[in-house]
């Protein structure tokens, strides 16, 4: 009896050991993971603060509305306009959901 009680008793420590050290990964996993999303947010409005920014300068030089024509300026600037309005949409949503 006292044979059982001890296989059983180890197997049961043995257990225990390997669930507290999968746990102590897992969380380790968890800590990264939550680290890699403040990151890429970081980076996130870093670019929507650059691409508004380049927006804005080329709007300042555009006195006269020469990229708004139809070529191929007229298009890039068309198109970062739309990133622009875009990225504001998304990042204000955001900001509105954390308040």
């Amino acid at each position: 009896m006292i044979i059982f009680l001890s296989i059983t008793s180890s197997i049961f420590l043995f257990g225990v050991i390997y669930f507290a050290y999968r746990a102590y990964v897992l969380a380790g996993l968890l800590a990264d993971s939550e680290e890699y999303y403040e990151n890429v947010s970081k980076t996130n409005v870093y670019m929507y603060d650059r691409i508004t920014q380049t927006h804005e300068a080329m709007q300042r030089i555009d006195r006269l509305g020469a990229f708004e024509k139809d070529d191929e300026a007229g298009t890039t600037f068309q198109l970062l306009a739309e990133v622009v309005q875009e990225l504001k949409e998304e990042f204000d949503a955001t900001e509105e959901e954390t308040k």
